[in-house]
């Protein structure tokens, strides 16, 4: 075995593409990302790099410019960036469920309009659904459409967005009034709006507001911000699939493939954790000989590589059951809530292998450490995943009594 996490049954076209991230991940990635992130900079120069590799269109179709390959090679490759730095990661997650939406539910204008822009990285997507009041629940949204002539006018004010300031395309989720009265069920009020604005901070066009970077604890380097509407315009055919009330199902079709590229991450987090802790062990000496060959160390290792095997086995699962165009959102919670669970642990197994300096900004273990506790509640937390489990375990195991 030349490392975890391999996947099986792989094309030559999957495994030149995985190379060359991989390859990518190892000389330009790694060796600036703790850099990039403790200056909490905008990795620019990755970014291009990923443009250059033509990443931003890996789902998209051919037809609209892009690589037309599946979620499971999207994913791999998601876990090998992650590997290098997860904030990269997430630069390419919301594009990417913004490019599936409009994939999945654009009208073909929508489609022909954007997708091509989207593939060749011109056009960066950010998606919103949170709400400063809002948490994991998205029936509760506040942010309100309402129709005027051949316009929406959207007010409200939006939290979480990651790419909010440098996207240039953002789907946003809200409640709309034409049509759907008061009394109306929450999930079928809501609609997805594609709203175009200018990248950067203050007012990115008239009506909306992206205030500024919100300092987070970690996930540094890319933007995660506010958005306000106050009085913003947008026309009616900027509605995405053109007919309201659908964006639930929309945003919820997103979020399903967005949880396997959570679990994709924390894989690939683990998957460099596991490395830096095993590299350590065997270079830190104590009592005349290396740590890594003292049995606490070795157990240790031990239960940090099972996890990143078992992590990785069942985010693949879960790629392959969307693919295959099942239902996957039973296999999709199981891989994020293992896989970001795992990661934290794995982590920390690998900050405690360090000692005390894995406490110390110059090592890259603690900026890990401050990364893994995003993928808890990222895409939904630990206990929206069990929810979402149990009923459908209740669904597949219903007793006949």
């Amino acid at each position: 075995m030349s490392r975890l996490a391999q996947t099986a049954g792989l094309t030559d076209v999957q495994q030149e593409i995985l190379s060359t991230v991989r390859d990518f991940v190892d000389k330009e990635i790694i060796p600036v990302a703790t850099g990039l992130e403790h200056r909490d900079e905008y990795p620019q120069q990755i970014v291009d790099g990923l443009k250059e590799l033509g990443l931003f269109g890996l789902m998209i179709p051919e037809e609209y410019g892009g690589l037309g390959e599946s979620l499971l090679t999207y994913a791999l490759c998601v876990e090998e960036i992650a590997r290098g730095w997860m904030s990269v990661s997430g630069i390419i997650n919301t594009h990417f469920i913004v490019a599936y939406m409009l994939k999945q539910h654009g009208t073909q204008e929508q489609k022909d309009h954007f997708l091509p822009r989207m593939a060749a990285g011109d056009i960066r997507g950010a998606f919103s659904m949170s709400e400063p009041g809002l948490g994991s629940d998205v029936s509760a949204i506040t942010s309100k459409a309402v129709k005027d002539g051949e316009e929406y006018v959207l007010n409200g004010q939006k939290m979480w967005l990651t790419n909010g300031g440098t996207s240039s395309l953002v789907a946003v989720l809200v409640r709309s009034v034409e049509g759907h009265p008061d009394g109306t069920a929450p999930h079928k009020s809501m609609t997805t709006f594609l709203v175009e604005k200018e990248p950067g901070f203050g007012e990115v066009r008239p009506g909306l507001t992206v205030p500024g970077k919100i300092d987070k604890m970690g996930y540094k380097g890319v933007d995660t911000t506010e958005l306000i509407m106050d009085g913003l315009r947008i026309p009616a055919d900027r509605v995405l699939g053109g007919v309201t009330g659908r964006g639930f199902y929309q945003m919820m079709d997103g979020v399903e493939v967005g949880r396997v590229n959570v679990a994709a991450r924390g894989c690939g987090v683990a998957q460099r954790a596991f490395e830096l802790g095993v590299q350590y062990a065997q270079q830190r000496h104590t009592f005349g000989k290396p740590i890594a060959q003292h049995q606490a160390i070795q157990f240790k290792l031990a239960e940090m590589a099972t996890k990143v095997e078992a992590a990785h086995a069942m985010m693949v699962n879960a790629a392959r059951k969307k693919d295959s165009g099942e239902r996957n959102d039973l296999e999709a919670g199981m891989a994020k809530y293992l896989a970001s669970e795992y990661c934290k642990e794995v982590v920390e197994d690998a900050f405690r292998i360090h000692g005390g300096y894995g406490f110390s900004k110059e090592y890259e273990i603690e900026r890990l450490y401050r990364e893994a506790p995003m993928l808890l509640i990222g895409e939904g937390t630990a206990e929206i995943q069990k929810m979402i489990i149990g009923r459908r375990l209740l669904e597949e195991y219903r007793f006949q009594g």
